[in-house]
């Protein structure tokens, strides 16, 4: 009763949400299991899984025909009902696990997916920069004064210089 009633009296957390136990966290035995699963849909898939079942079935069936019939316990006269049993029960666990393991791997290939689309996204991003830059270069380079231009604009300068001081010596002169 004193536990309820501190309870009430919490006011850290909204009255809907208290709770009288701590929350189960089961997020590494999830991870666990869901790893289980993908190692059972990973061994299920392989030839060798599916020899050792054959071999199984084969050596349960051939044990059961040809067996003493004192230590036979699922007879061939009544269809092998206990191999059935135990194939219906392995099947019915496999599928569900092999889906687990597929969902599973929907969600890692979704991830990869959105990480894909984003290092996409900032591939053409700085793509599309690194082309207004080169074009910006591109623009500047040709507003840019050759070597050509400088030395005729240079020479230019030289001529007018050497008139002004050939008009000034004439004028220094008269």
């Amino acid at each position: 009763m004193a536990r309820a009633e501190s309870d009430d009296r919490r006011f850290d957390t909204p009255k809907g949400l208290r709770r009288s136990t701590p929350p189960l966290r089961l997020s590494g035995d999830r991870d666990r299991f869901g790893r289980f699963t993908e190692w059972v849909a990973r061994a299920m898939g392989t030839p060798w899984f599916l020899l050792a079942l054959s071999l199984f079935v084969v050596a349960w069936m051939l044990w059961n025909t040809f067996a003493p019939a004192d230590w036979q316990f699922d007879r061939a006269d009544y269809g092998f009902i206990a191999l059935t049993l135990v194939l219906s029960l392995q099947a019915s666990y496999a599928a569900p696990l092999i889906l687990l393991a597929q969902n599973r791997q929907d969600d890692r290939d979704r991830v990869q997916i959105e990480q894909d689309r984003q290092r996409a996204e900032r591939n053409l991003a700085d793509t599309e920069y690194l082309a207004r830059e080169v074009v910006a270069l591109r623009l500047a380079v040709r507003d840019l004064a050759s070597k050509e231009f400088i030395r005729q604009e240079l020479r230019q300068v030289l001529d007018e210089l050497d008139r002004r001081d050939e008009e000034e010596a004439t004028h220094a002169a008269s």
